[in-house]
């Protein structure tokens, strides 16, 4: 497997780890709000894992970034200070970064 690989998968596992606390937080903060998609935690960053996981975590990866970009409070509007909100917006965005260069890493490695 290549290296490349492997450390882009170590770190999308790290920041997922991240989202989840995101959407603990964004969940206490908004407990009337629908809480944000599930996004698994890959076991490891192995070739198999990427083989058996890796369409339905790029597939959960989508959801959540659509609930992110619809992201509505009952008035309307976010505290611009809502930490919870911009948290979980963050870590999401750094999710789909790593998400697409393990995508380019797999498409330049299978040639």
């Amino acid at each position: 497997m290549d290296v490349r690989l492997v450390q882009l998968l170590g770190s999308f596992i790290g920041v997922t780890s991240d989202y989840a606390l995101a959407r603990l937080e964004y969940a206490l903060k908004h407990p009337r709000a629908m809480a944000p998609p599930l996004i698994a935690r890959l076991p490891d960053a192995s070739e198999s894992t990427l083989r058996l996981y890796w369409p339905s975590v790029e597939a959960e990866l989508e959801a959540a970034l659509k609930f992110a970009k619809h992201l509505r409070p009952r008035g309307g509007k976010y505290n611009a200070q809502d930490a919870s909100v911009e948290w979980l917006r963050r870590t999401l965005k750094e999710l789909d970064q790593y998400a697409r260069a393990i995508r380019w890493v797999m498409t330049v490695t299978e040639r």
